[in-house]
């Protein structure tokens, strides 16, 4: 008899039977299961670490727009501080700065829209020196476009700079310094 015959694990392998090669049904399942159990333990992690991150980018875009004050007050003393974000804006294509469009921040932050924190200028103090209002002072506040979700807190400061304030709760009312 000249028959061939295959062995496998020492024994005779019937004629139609087939080799298994790669991975069970039940294995992948179970790879699977663990793979989605390890993507929900990181999931509300990542969001933590978004809202970490847009929080840290709003106090640095509150610290470039009492920078930009400042260098808007000094090159316009007559109008002192800037009451609105926009006229700290401005394309600098559309030719030099102007009071209206000074061109100190960008897009950005001059929409009042950044990194899920709307951005706005409160509070604005004047006084009126022969005809002309002169901005003395005023309020930048930051607070999260979806309390919870874009950000937990509200950041504040003034005209005077130093290190801003926040609200624990996501609002305007910052008492707490940030260290």
């Amino acid at each position: 008899m000249n028959r061939k015959s295959s062995l496998l694990n020492g024994r005779p392998r019937p004629q139609n039977s087939v080799l298994p090669n790669g991975f069970t049904l039940m294995e992948l399942l179970i790879v699977i299961a663990i793979i989605l159990i390890l993507m929900l333990m990181a999931i509300p992690t990542i969001g933590v670490m978004k809202k970490h991150a847009n929080e840290t980018s709003a106090i640095n875009s509150l610290r470039a727009i009492t920078q930009a004050e400042i260098q808007y007050e000094s090159t316009y003393p007559a109008n002192g501080y800037s009451c609105t974000l926009n006229a700290l804006g401005g394309d600098p294509s559309s030719g030099p700065p102007t009071p209206a469009s000074a061109q100190l921040v960008q897009g950005d932050l001059a929409s009042g829209y950044k990194s899920g924190y709307i951005f706005a200028l409160t509070n604005c103090t004047k006084i009126t020196i022969n005809g002309t209002d002169r901005i003395t002072g005023y309020t930048l506040t930051a607070v999260p476009q979806a309390v919870g979700k874009t950000g937990d807190r509200g950041f504040c400061t003034d005209q005077f700079g130093g290190s801003p304030k926040y609200d624990a709760t996501g609002g305007t009312n910052c008492t707490q310094l940030l260290q």
